[in-house]
């Protein structure tokens, strides 16, 4: 499913036009990103939590030539699943 078809479904199931149901997935969106460039946990229960984690730096390979390479130290995004999401996709 892409952002297209997401937003025909909430539109099809909130009974809203598709332009309210982009206007509110980007405004989720938004605000979620705005949050964790914070620091902050989003939590939503029974959905899951997004945080950020750091990720330090690492030695890698390149798979080309062999040559070992520096990784640098980096903030990612990572998401918990919940209780609820993980029971249903069983």
């Amino acid at each position: 499913m892409n952002k297209s078809d997401l937003i025909s479904k909430m539109a099809g199931d909130a009974k809203i036009t598709k332009v309210q149901a982009q206007s509110a997935l980007n405004s989720f969106m938004g605000a979620t990103q705005t949050a964790l460039k914070k620091g902050e946990k989003v939590i939503l229960v029974g959905f899951g939590t997004f945080s950020v984690a750091q990720r330090s730096a690492r030695k890698g390979r390149n798979p080309q030539t062999g040559k070992e390479i520096k990784i640098a130290a980096k903030k990612v995004v990572k998401f918990k699943a919940g209780t609820e999401l993980s029971k249903k996709v069983k």
